[in-house]
């Protein structure tokens, strides 16, 4: 944006030694011309120093001392104007003043205003043109062509290449305006990018604390219908038992019943903690709570299980280790109740911008265009009971699109079926690890 003005500026200060001193540089030397020529042939000096006496403090005072009136297009006007007059007169008293018609070009080219460039070029044009026809016979018609010939030769093409410079600059300014709209745009979608950074931002958090609004009110709910509940009845079974007396029967039931309740109670309380983070994920990280829960997935079920990390490992947030860990167990829960397997495979995937944990089996499959309408049941190793409206497909595509993930199902009926679960990430891949692959048998791989 800032290069068109820094070449314009470039080239003023380049040309600003022609425009302020090319002009004096000229007259002195045709001053020192006009002498030698004048006593060598015995001429009048004095009108001729007149004259060009006038033309330089005409330069002097009206452009040269005064920087400011060179922006007033009236007074450059008048200015060249004068200036032209002032060349005529010395051209036709000594033709070899013809030679101070370039600095008239440089002060029409540059001072005056489109379209009085125009009259100020053509008339500098026509003072050349007297200095280079003035030993032409004039009284002749040939003559006459000749001169005429002379001034249209001048005339025309520096007034066309006038036009041509006016319609270059305005292209050039066209182009400069353009960039200039552009920048401006580009500042505002930048500003409108920064805006709606910052209102995603906003958002994100706002829906952050919903959740976090909705897990306290969960659990509000957990603790106050079994935690609360069950030690409001310890204390009563207790303050019964303390009644009881000398009753040792009355006495036993009371502490018996306490002791029942304190157990159920403790037993809330552990599955309200395991649900806010699994167990395996508390100790290890997520490959090894996935070979964790296939190990004993397979011990349970017979069923050989393998496992495989690819990509470079790297932290998660737990809530997308949570939910990828939660959808393989159920995924593995549904091909022990539906598929019939004989082999499963469970893959965690470390992509740049993704993690998927993929499970597969060998089962019996299923047809997917029966999928939500009474099709088999949302897992790997779908089976014929149960129903793809089921809770379990429901939980794993809430858990996983809940971080804007995806949840795909492939199956065919007798090749098996395969769940993928993937979640974005913004965290560049770090620190490679070795690929744990468990689960003891007979493992070759089993495609989808």
């Amino acid at each position: 944006m800032m290069m068109p003005r820094f070449w314009a500026d470039a080239r003023e200060h380049r040309e600003r030694p022609v425009i302020t001193v090319m002009p004096y540089a000229l007259l002195a030397l045709l001053v020192a011309v006009t002498v030698i020529n004048k006593r060598s042939a015995g001429g009048s000096l004095l009108f001729d120093l007149v004259l060009c006496a006038l033309a330089a403090v005409w330069m002097l005072c009206v452009f040269t001392l005064r920087p400011a009136w060179r922006d007033r297009p009236a007074v450059m006007t008048v200015f060249v104007a004068v200036l032209v007059v002032i060349m005529m007169v010395l051209v036709v008293r000594d033709p070899w003043f013809g030679f101070f018609t370039p600095a008239g070009y440089v002060y029409a080219f540059r001072l005056l205003p489109w379209p009085w460039r125009l009259p100020g070029v053509a008339g500098v044009a026509v003072v050349a043109s007297i200095a280079q026809a003035y030993d032409v016979d004039k009284t002749t018609l040939g003559g006459l062509m000749t001169c005429l010939a002379v001034v249209a030769a001048n005339v025309l093409p520096m007034c066309g290449f006038a036009w041509f410079a006016e319609r270059a600059a305005q292209r050039n300014e066209q182009r400069l305006r353009a960039l200039e709209e552009l920048g401006e745009a580009n500042r505002r979608l930048e500003a409108t990018l920064a805006e709606n950074a910052g209102l995603h931002e906003r958002l994100l958090a706002q829906a952050r604390e919903a959740g976090v609004l909705d897990e306290r009110q969960r659990m509000a709910r957990e603790i106050h219908d079994t935690l609360a509940q069950g030690l409001t009845g310890i204390i009563t079974q207790l303050q019964a038992a303390e009644q009881a007396g000398q009753d040792p029967a009355e006495w036993h039931r009371h502490v018996t019943a306490a002791t029942t309740l304190a157990r159920e109670s403790l037993t809330e309380a552990r599955r309200s903690v395991h649900a806010l983070r699994p167990e395996p994920l508390r100790t290890a990280r997520l490959s090894e709570a996935l070979a964790d829960v296939a190990d004993r997935w397979s011990a349970l079920h017979g069923v050989a299980v393998q496992v495989a990390t690819t990509g470079t490992a790297r932290p998660l947030p737990p809530e997308a280790e949570v939910a990828l860990l939660r959808t393989a167990q159920e995924a593995l829960a549904n091909v022990a109740k539906h598929a019939r397997a004989g082999r499963v495979g469970v893959t965690l995937s470390y992509m740049e911008r993704e993690v998927a944990v993929d499970v597969w089996d060998d089962g019996r499959g299923f047809d997917p265009a029966r999928l939500g309408s009474g099709g088999p049941h949302a897992s790997a190793g779908g089976g014929e009971s149960g129903g793809f409206g089921g809770f379990g497909l429901v939980a794993m595509r809430q858990r996983i699109e809940a971080l804007s993930g995806t949840l795909q199902v492939e199956s065919e009926p007798g090749a098996g079926t395969g769940i993928s679960a993937c979640i974005p990430t913004a965290t560049p891949a770090a620190t490679p690890v070795a690929t744990p692959v468990a689960i003891p048998a007979a493992q070759t791989g089993v495609g989808r």
